[in-house]
């Protein structure tokens, strides 16, 4: 298995037969470097998206028109696009199991909003949803932007992800302190790997506080594009 940060909250994942893009906002994000945007996405065979806000979802559309690789994520965003936009899509919904390839994905509780710009200003774009991605007897939790919920304790119960990929940039989501107590209290993770942190100065810049609170877990704080293999 091979994880590769894209920046914010974006990630290539590497597991089983797929190559996965997860929320890869790429044009625009001041932590990639956009000439490197066919390294990130090449080979990919899904793209995953958490929520519609344009810093997981503004690449996606012109991603899956490049490509021509499926979008998978909530089925009233999903269902839209393939209707107005042309998209290959896969569209599921909270609870709901979806085999890609060998790769099982499950979209699981989050706690957030999700919306695109539309010319009077926000338009509802569908839930906001995290996934567990499994294969191989071995899970990724990917919690999109939420906020500390009891839903996780189920979630840990249900699937038991030894690797979470969890935000914790603070103002829009969980920040460090609480991205911590959501891992210690509700699961038992080998490793976490933080995001959607240190794009904005209004975000959190450091994972000291994570790293800090978290002893005996293996906390990953990769550099753009850097492939951790797991």
């Amino acid at each position: 298995m091979k994880i590769t940060w894209l920046g914010h909250s974006g990630f290539r994942i590497e597991i089983g037969d797929q190559v996965l893009l997860v929320d890869p906002w790429l044009t625009g994000n001041p932590a990639f470097p956009e000439d490197r945007r066919g390294e990130a996405i090449a080979g990919a065979t899904h793209l995953l998206l958490t929520h519609a806000h344009f810093d997981h979802a503004n690449d996606a559309l012109d991603i899956a028109h490049t490509t021509g690789i499926p979008v998978v994520g909530i089925f009233d965003l999903i269902a839209h696009w393939e209707k107005t936009r042309g998209i290959k899509g896969v569209g599921f919904n909270k609870g709901g199991t979806v085999m890609l390839g060998d790769v099982a994905v499950t979209m699981v509780t989050a706690v957030h909003s999700s919306s695109i710009a539309g010319d009077d200003g926000p338009v509802y774009a569908g839930a906001e949803a995290g996934f567990m991605i499994a294969h191989g007897g071995r899970t990724i939790y990917v919690s999109g932007d939420t906020d500390v919920t009891m839903d996780m304790e189920l979630m840990q119960a249900l699937h038991r992800p030894e690797i979470g990929i969890l935000c914790a940039g603070g103002h829009f989501t969980m920040d460090m302190a609480r991205a911590a107590y959501a891992a210690k209290r509700f699961f038992d993770f080998r490793t976490v790997i933080p995001c959607h942190y240190r794009t904005f100065p209004i975000l959190e810049q450091s994972a000291e506080k994570l790293v800090q609170a978290l002893p005996g877990v293996q906390v990953l704080t990769p550099e753009v594009l850097e492939p951790v293999e797991l």
